[in-house]
């Protein structure tokens, strides 16, 4: 008798399945300030890590109008879960730019494989040596740095006592990639909101990296010929941490609206559904998350379909991007705080989940995605000024 395996889901699939398990788990990720291991094992196990990895190493190679719909699904149930999903699964897009066989080495043969990433070093440097390097550095906001099985810091190349430059004359910088075993991990990440992120920090010092286990996208070419790998990994981060707001968003208004039919304030003689003024608020925050989101994805899917049939991205699409991520987080945050005021003093309580909704919306808008001065960046390309295109 021949015996078939069910289809695999696919990963919005796969989140919306996950979605009860992690939303049960909300509380423990909360309190351990990272994800359980059964729980991370389970999300690498559905794929979700591994979304944007290249289809020839076992990935899904997902669309980024797709991606950020998993993302969105996740952040309903925990903000802090899809947070660690997008960053993890973001920065695996280097799978593309690494050497065949050290891609292999890490994907294909470990399907539980998480990368995460150090992007601040306090200190970092790799002295080049015979056939790779000697790193000693310390890095910062490593969300996920608990349950990946590998590490990755960027670090400033030293080459006989002076830092390796660019044409250009800028220091030249590379991402050292080693197992998760061989850093120490500090506990500093001591924080109010996504506190499940475990964004620790972590440490090498003198540690061996093979040249070929380091990593430049602006320096090294791009082995796979999908178009998702055109894009600048700080937009796929930007209009995923984007999503996480929105799913943090539905989350909170779906608990003010559920608690408005039970709640009767002091001094009140109607529920709060009742009230006129509560209704009226209610109705503006739906519109702001409607309108935001559908600003996000109608973005996100216009500069897909241009790129998938162009290969290329450009200025103008990296702008628009950049755009509905910094508004879609400043947006969700401000629909956040209606359904926060709405509920008064049972919002403040460290049990109350629009608490955690309230903290966790004001981290994303603390974070290098949701700065206010992308508008200025942006700004600058409508008026035909040159704009600082590091971000864009």
């Amino acid at each position: 008798m021949v015996t078939t395996s069910p289809p695999r889901l696919t990963p919005l699939e796969a989140a919306r399945a996950l979605a009860p398990r992690i939303r049960a788990a909300a509380d423990e990720i909360d309190t351990q300030r990272e994800l359980p291991c059964d729980l991370a094992e389970a999300i690498a196990d559905a794929g979700l890590f591994r979304m944007l990895v290249p289809q020839s190493l076992g990935g899904s190679e997902l669309d980024p109008p797709t991606h950020i719909q998993v993302i969105e699904a996740i952040a309903r149930a925990d903000g802090s879960t899809a947070w660690c999903v997008n960053q993890g699964s973001v920065f695996a897009t280097h799978a593309a730019f690494l050497p065949k066989e050290v891609a292999c080495q890490i994907w294909a043969e470990d399907p539980r494989a998480v990368i995460a990433n150090g992007p601040t070093p306090i200190s970092a440097q790799a002295v080049a040596v015979e056939g790779g390097y000697r790193v000693t550095g310390r890095w910062t906001f490593s969300s996920g740095c608990r349950h990946a099985t590998w590490l990755a810091g960027i670090t400033t190349i030293v080459e006989q006592g002076r830092p390796r430059l660019h044409p250009d004359g800028t220091p030249a910088a590379r991402y050292m990639l080693f197992p998760q075993s061989e850093a120490d991990i500090i506990d500093v990440w001591h924080v109010r909101g996504l506190r499940g992120t475990g964004s620790h920090q972590f440490a090498v010092a003198d540690l061996f990296v093979p040249g070929d286990r380091t990593v430049s996208r602006a320096a090294d070419p791009v082995q796979e010929p999908g178009p998702l790998y055109v894009y600048p990994m700080g937009l796929l981060f930007a209009s995923g941490f984007a999503s996480v707001a929105v799913g943090v968003a539905r989350r909170a208004l779906a608990e003010v609206i559920e608690l408005a039919g039970g709640k009767k304030p002091r001094g009140q003689k109607d529920l709060l559904r009742d009230q006129a003024m509560v209704q009226s608020h209610i109705g503006r925050a739906e519109a702001i998350w409607h309108a935001t989101r559908a600003y996000l994805h109608d973005t996100v899917r216009s500069v897909w379909a241009a790129v998938a049939a162009s290969g290329e991205i450009t200025l103008e699409q990296r702008a628009l991007l950049r755009l509905a991520a910094t508004h879609t987080i400043r947006q969700a945050a401000e629909a956040v705080d209606i359904a926060y005021t709405l509920a008064g003093s049972t919002a403040v309580f460290m049990n109350s989940l629009l608490q955690r909704c309230f903290q966790d919306i004001h981290v994303i808008t603390q974070h290098l995605q949701g700065r206010l001065a992308h508008y200025e960046t942006v700004g600058q390309f409508f008026l035909g000024i040159a704009p600082e295109t590091q971000r864009l």
